[in-house]
């Protein structure tokens, strides 16, 4: 199984079959417009414009299961994204990421590569980097800087 047998609606309601990231390097995160970490939206829009000429693609997921930090509407999210961060990359409809109503691409992910409190979603800005292949190549803790995480998606793309 990969990335690409997953669909999900973009902010706009549009059905995107993740397989249309075919061949692409993608980082997915789960995000939050309202969080104390969402300066980090601004910081994965740079890796996007840095590296998306190379075939890497940022793709974010609100998600609204810690404290509340994610905004009600759609049109909120990515407002508040697009304002404030100035993101161009793809976001997508709020979704769960724990818990029996997770999404099932994040229930994958986490299948996939489990992180320091086993496979749950600490917090805020997991990230999950996938290969050309759609395989998931390596996990992220929240307090990650997504310009750390240069080196590991450089050698990605190659």
């Amino acid at each position: 199984m990969s990335l690409y047998r997953f669909e999900a609606n973009a902010l706009s309601g549009q059905k995107i079959d993740l397989s249309d990231y075919k061949d692409q390097v993608v980082l997915i995160v789960n995000t939050a417009s309202k969080c104390g970490m969402a300066h980090q939206l601004s910081e994965l829009e740079t890796l996007y414009q840095d590296y998306k000429s190379e075939g890497f693609v940022v793709l974010g997921f609100p998600c609204d299961q810690f404290n509340n930090q994610e905004h009600a509407e759609a049109k909120d999210i990515e407002e508040a994204c697009t304002i404030n961060y100035g993101v161009t990359f793809p976001m997508f409809e709020k979704i769960h990421v724990n818990g029996q109503k997770a999404h099932p691409l994040f229930k994958w992910l986490k299948n996939q590569k489990s992180g320091w409190f086993g496979s749950a979603i600490k917090w805020n800005y997991t990230k999950f980097l996938i290969d050309r292949d759609g395989r998931v190549v390596k996990r992220y803790g929240p307090k990650k800087k997504p310009d750390r995480l240069r080196v590991d998606i450089a050698k990605t793309l190659t």
